[in-house]
């Protein structure tokens, strides 16, 4: 799986997946926008994780700032 998140993305993407699940888990909110929050959350920490997002290469999009290592660098 190639790296498509980096750098400031994946700071990004932290911070706000911290910030989510502290909403998730403390905010009063009802059930339904609890489960929405933290599954955002988890979306957000895990792609920042990995590195990799589904999205991200969909749309073509690479923030890692490395070239396409599987296609040799052709694009």
């Amino acid at each position: 799986m190639k790296c498509n998140v980096g750098g400031n993305d994946r700071t990004i993407r932290i911070v706000l997946g911290i910030v989510l699940a502290g909403v998730g888990l403390f905010a009063q909110l009802e059930m339904t926008w609890r489960v929405i929050v933290l599954v955002i959350a988890v979306i957000l920490l895990a792609t920042a994780t990995m590195r990799y997002c589904p999205i991200n290469d969909m749309l073509d999009v690479d923030t890692s700032g490395k070239k396409d290592e599987k296609e040799g660098g052709t694009k």
